[in-house]
């Protein structure tokens, strides 16, 4: 790949800031007495419940000062994934963590869909659900990992937290931040399919009240069993906090990141060549095959970010909150789609196709700025826990795409028939065997970007939340938001002849702009201070823009005069915190309905569409034993699209009834690690995925031809021993059994293969 030469010094420079850092921090550490025993850290980094706060052992709670009552008396399902649990999993992507939370899914690509990071939560698209440190994260991304503290996965209809939303929940990454004592942890892994990832966290303490935290990332690699397909990437993170432990602190940080890939879409499904080949009808090709060209194909994602935060503690119960952020995230590719290109054609007696491509120019600026006043109250002999906010953003997405028109390249064979569209868009030549296409096939053409369209989406939230202690036992758990959404912009196009564009045309669609209002009510009884049971109803709102993708794009006459679609949501459940908060328990059922959807455009618009998931949710985490670590959970979900778009008669939509897409009914999953000597720590995961039908938001999975990926079992393996005090090795099998198996399709065109089997060995440093 022509970026590995890059990746490489992103290597050479994390190893070699990472021995700067080493050899600068005993000048740095000032007061020996505060700087951290790496012994006591190790012990510390196997309970996965509690955090360290101030020398003191408290339950890990969500950041946002949102959540006004503690985890265990908050009425609905939060799953908090621990630092811990993203380091011992060896994950690298947003992806990798959440597979460790059940009944989380992710969508394919296409369709409109940037290639990027696209969980479904409870059957519902969450993209552009996704935040960090409590700020929406827009622009379509595939995230990494190295500088999150810890990752919150709220489940269920929550607009009342975050806004415009999709319904099934949101996800926020929480960053590392400085912190009152000096350290150093330093790690680099190698493995197989040249495997290479060096980091670096590093945090000086500078003062009594200051300190100034680094993390540095590097890595590059192969993705097993993918011909062609690899990545490299370099990340970096720096915050710098004063007024620690203080009235007033304030926290500055940048963030960067740089993901160069080769882009992959998989393989083909049965539409490709007509014929049902799997009764999954994905095409019974090997799982190896890649279509890709790497003279042309590419996917870069960037990320710079910027953030403010200043939180002044007022009084001992009151506390005022301000932060702001600017950012500018880049998602850029061409990328082979092995479903475009037209139907394959049998010539001489093989399968033959024409490679056709999907791409995208994205890049989106966003400025936010959010204000939280929390703390807590009595009204006589009741006690409440509150916080009002302000949510303002500015959000500025252009999106093009690219040409690409062939002048050289693998010739068709003789007897194909070209069409004459894909004569003119895409050019002569670039053909491929079906069932065994060559990854080294050159490449020679014409690759120009396209017109513009741009948008600007503006929001106004107010929201306000509390805990009411009724009774020592009795808490009333209240949140209502109300929010102003508003879209502009211009729609430009052009058509490329011979990858050359003509005259741009421009449209001004109508700018769209709506109000609602979300809420959320909850009762919470407790049998004892560390249990809980609850019952909760919220609601969540999804204007047309949002429902049509996962971009914000610039709105069309027909969604200026759409009504949000809502979803609802009715939730039941249990907590328990055991052995002084060592181990979580929860157990939810749930109904989850969305409404509104568009059935109907002609002769007048008609919005009653509903989809309904409704199921049951077991979670775990923290320690059984100190040796026995476990984390993981069980989900059930039971979907149906209740009534979905008329078809072009005018009838009932024949896919009424039938399950959603990337809803599975069954998603188990369970990491745990046990310490069979003082050093020497064995464990794995286990993860398993029922069918899952292919698609996006709002409809049947599957489609009419009810396309799906098979169940999947999967396992890990993990065991780490402790060289002396400093320094230890971690070694990880990823999918140890080399299942061959389809992570999605988006049931139309494509199927994503899971990468194989994969063993990385890591040093960690810890000083």
């Amino acid at each position: 790949m022509t970026h590995r030469a890059d990746a490489l010094r992103s290597l050479l420079f994390a190893s070699s800031a990472a021995g700067m850092l080493l050899g600068a921090a005993p000048a740095l550490a000032g007061d020996p007495a505060v700087a951290a025993d790496p012994q006591q850290q190790d012990r510390e980094a196997t309970t996965l419940s509690t955090v360290t706060v101030r020398g003191e052992r408290v339950r890990r709670e969500p950041q946002s000062p949102e959540f006004v009552a503690p985890l265990v008396d908050t009425p609905r399902a939060v799953t908090i994934i621990p630092q811990q649990i993203i380091e011992q999993t060896a994950a690298t992507s947003l992806q990798d963590i959440l597979r460790t939370s059940p009944g989380i899914t992710f969508g394919a690509g296409e369709g409109g869909q940037p290639l990027s990071d696209r969980p479904f939560i409870r059957g519902q698209s969450s993209g552009n659900n996704i935040f960090v440190d409590g700020i929406r994260d827009t622009g379509g991304q595939q995230r990494e990992v190295f500088n999150l503290e810890q990752v919150e996965v709220i489940k269920g209809a929550d607009s009342v937290y975050s806004g415009r939303g999709s319904g099934g929940g949101s996800i926020n990454l929480g960053s590392k931040t400085p912190r009152l004592q000096t350290f150093t942890h330093f790690g680099l892994g190698a493995g197989t399919d040249s495997y290479l990832r060096a980091t670096v966290d590093q945090n000086w303490q500078l003062s009594d009240t200051s300190a100034l935290r680094l993390n540095v990332m590097g890595s590059e690699g192969d993705v097993p069993g993918r011909d062609l397909v690899d990545y490299d990437k370099w990340g970096l993170a720096l915050s710098y906090a004063i007024g620690l432990g203080q009235a007033t602190t304030l926290t500055a940080s940048y963030y960067h990141l740089d993901s160069n890939q080769m882009p992959d879409y998989g393989i083909p499904l049965f539409t490709k060549i007509g014929t049902r080949t799997t009764d999954s009808g994905i095409l019974d090709v090997p799982y190896s095959s890649f279509y890709g060209v790497a003279g042309r194909d590419f996917l870069n994602n960037t990320v710079d970010s910027f953030t403010v935060n200043v939180e002044h503690r007022i009084s001992e119960t009151l506390r005022l909150r301000n932060v702001t952020r600017y950012s500018e995230t880049l998602n850029d590719y061409i990328v082979t789609n092995p479903g475009d290109g037209g139907a394959a054609q049998f010539v001489a007696g093989e399968w033959w196709m024409k490679r056709g491509t999907k791409s995208r120019w994205n890049p989106v600026d966003t400025l936010a700025n959010v204000t939280d006043l929390s703390g807590s109250f009595t009204t006589g002999s009741i006690q409440h826990n509150f916080d009002v906010g302000l949510e303002l953003t500015r959000e500025k997405n252009r999106n093009a795409g690219y040409s690409t028109f062939t002048t050289a390249g693998s010739a068709c064979p003789t007897g194909y028939v070209m069409s004459a569209g894909n004569l003119s868009s895409l050019g002569a030549g670039d053909c491929t065997r079906v069932y065994s296409p060559n990854s080294g096939d050159a490449w020679v053409g014409v690759v120009n970007r396209g017109a513009v369209s741009e948008s600007t989406t503006e929001t106004v939230g107010v929201y306000a939340f509390d805990s009411i202690n009724l009774t020592e036992r009795l808490i009333l758990n209240l949140g209502l938001r109300w929010d102003q959404y508003s879209v502009s912009g211009v729609n430009r196009s052009a058509t490329a002849v011979a990858g050359v564009y003509g005259a741009v045309t421009e449209t001004l669609p109508p700018d769209a702009d709506w109000d609602f209002v979300n809420y959320q009510i909850g009762l919470v009884y407790k049998p004892t201070p560390n249990s809980s049971v609850y019952a909760s109803y919220s609601t969540s709102s999804t204007p047309p823009t949002i429902a049509a993708g996962d971009q914000n794009t610039a709105s069309t006459a027909a969604q200026a005069i759409l009504d949000p679609e809502e979803s609802t949501s009715y939730e039941i459940g249990a907590k328990a915190s055991l052995f002084r908060d060592q181990l979580q328990l929860s157990a939810a059922v749930f109904r989850l309905e969305r409404q509104n959807a568009v059935t109907q455009t002609t002769p007048v618009v008609v919005q009653d569409g509903e989809v309904l998931v409704q199921g049951l949710e077991l979670g775990v985490s923290g320690n059984i034993t100190p040796q026995w670590q476990v984390f993981g959970g069980y989900t059930y979900m039971d979907s149906e699209l209740v009534k979905g778009a008329l078809t072009s008669g005018g009838l009932p939509n024949p896919l009424n009834g039938q399950q959603l897409a990337n809803t599975p009914e069954h998603s188990f999953s369970l990491f745990t690690t046990y310490r069979v000597m003082p050093k020497l720590s064995l464990g794995g995961g286990l993860y398993y995925v029922s069918d899952s039908f292919g698609g996006n938001q709002g409809g049947a999975g599957g489609g009419t031809n009810r396309i799906y990926a098979p169940e999947y079992t999967r396992v890990d393996l993990f065991a780490s021993y402790e060289i002396n005090d400093t320094a230890s090795l971690q070694l990880n099998v990823q999918n140890a059994g080399d299942e061959e198996y389809i992570i999605r399709t988006n049931g139309v065109h494509h199927a994503d293969v899971a990468p194989a089997r994969q063993a990385m060995l890591t040093l960690n440093l810890r000083y």
